[in-house]
C-alpha cells in the first residue's frame, strides 16, 4: 500500500512530539520546513517517488535563489530527519547521503555592556504594575540565562525564593536547576505582593502573567524590551534573547568555568557555549583599544 506524503509527514510529527518529546512550536518549525521541500517537489505525492538525491537537488535550489545559508541548511536537517524516520518506518528503501555544505558564517551574538545591562534592568517605572512585573522578568532572564520560552514558561512552583533556585524545562524535555540571584528574588516577591496576588489569574500555574490573568506572549516581550532599550537610550538592535547572550558573556568575563556556563545555560554541546568566548576576547580586546586610543 502506498503512503501519501502528507501521511507520513503526519506520522513523523506525532514521532517528534510523542518519542522526542520536542516541543509544539519545534514540531511546527518541522512542519514548515518540510513544506518548502514539499513545495519544491510539488509532483511528488507518495513517500516511494522520494530519492536520495533530493535532498542535495533541494539544498542547492535553496542556495541558488539567495536563502541564508543558516536557513537553508536548517531546512535540510529538517528534511533529512523526515528521510531518517522514514528509512527507520522501512518506507523509505533508497540510500541518504551524505551532502557537503556550505560553512555557516560565524555570527557572534549581541551583548550590551554591564552598563548597559544596568540602563535596560533599570528602564521598567516601578511606579506601574506592568512595570514592577517586567522589572522581574528581566532581572529572572539576566541572573539565570533563561531563553524567552523558558522566562515565558516559567512556573510559580518551580521557583524556591528561600532558597534561591529555579526548575527549568529546557529543549527536549531536559530539566536543570540555576542559581536566581539577589535582585531576581527581590523583584520577584515584589511583583507577586503588590501585582500578581491582585490578578485575576493569580490561580495559573505560570508566575509572569498579563493583566488579563494569561501568559505573555513572546509578542509582548519582544515589543516591550525593545521599546525599554530605546527609553535607556540603547542603540544597538536587541531582542529578549539578547540578556542570555549577556549573562553567558559577562559569567566567562569574571572568571566562570566553560563547563558550568554550559550547564547553566542547559546546553547539550559545549560548543555551542564556547561561541561566548570569542564574544568576551572580542569585548576585550575592543575595551583596551578603546582606551589605547585615547592617551
Amino acid at each position: 500500500m502506498r503512503v501519501l506524503l502528507k501521511d507520513a509527514s503526519e506520522m513523523f510529527i506525532e514521532h517528534i512530539l510523542a518519542e522526542k518529546g520536542l516541543s509544539k512550536q519545534t514540531a511546527i518549525n518541522y512542519l514548515e520546513d518540510l513544506k518548502q521541500f514539499f513545495n519544491y517537489f510539488e509532483d511528488k505525492v507518495y513517500v516511494d517517488e522520494l530519492e536520495g538525491q533530493d535532498l542535495n537537488q533541494f539544498l542547492q535550489y535553496e542556495l541558488s535563489c539567495g536563502m541564508k545559508v543558516s536557513t537553508a541548511l536548517r531546512r535540510l536537517s529538517s528534511t533529512k530527519s523526515f528521510f531518517v524516520f522514514l528509512a527507520k518506518e522501512n518506507l523509505f528503501k533508497d540510500e541518504i547521503p551524505s551532502i557537503p555544505t556550505p560553512k555557516k558564517p560565524e555570527r557572534l551574538p549581541s551583548c550590551l555592556s554591564f552598563e548597559e545591562v544596568e540602563l535596560l534592568l533599570d528602564a521598567p517605572s516601578l511606579e506601574k504594575n506592568d512595570g514592577i512585573r517586567d522589572k522581574a522578568m528581566l532581572e529572572t532572564m539576566y541572573a539565570c540565562g533563561l531563553r524567552v520560552s523558558e522566562l515565558l514558561s516559567l512556573e510559580r512552583n518551580k521557583v524556591d525564593l528561600k532558597r534561591g533556585l529555579v526548575s527549568i524545562m529546557g529543549k527536549g524535555a531536559k530539566e536543570r536547576v540555576v542559581p536566581l540571584g539577589d535582585f531576581a528574588i527581590e523583584y520577584i516577591v515584589k511583583y507577586l505582593n503588590e501585582v500578581r496576588n491582585k490578578n485575576k489569574g493569580r490561580d495559573s500555574k505560570y508566575l509572569f502573567l498579563s493583566k488579563y490573568g494569561k501568559p505573555i506572549s513572546r509578542q509582548y516581550f519582544f515589543k516591550v524590551i525593545k521599546q525599554y532599550a530605546f527609553n535607556a537610550g540603547i542603540k544597538k538592535d536587541i531582542s529578549p534573547h539578547t540578556l542570555r547572550h549577556c549573562f553567558a558573556t559577562h559569567m566567562l568575563e569574571n572568571g566562570a568555568e566553560l563547563r558550568a556556563v554550559q550547564q547553566m545555560l542547559g546546553h547539550t554541546n559545549i560548543a555551542t557555549t564556547q561561541i561566548y568566548t570569542h564574544v568576551s576576547s572580542k569585548r576585550i580586546i575592543s575595551a583596551y583599544d578603546s582606551y589605547m586610543n585615547k592617551k
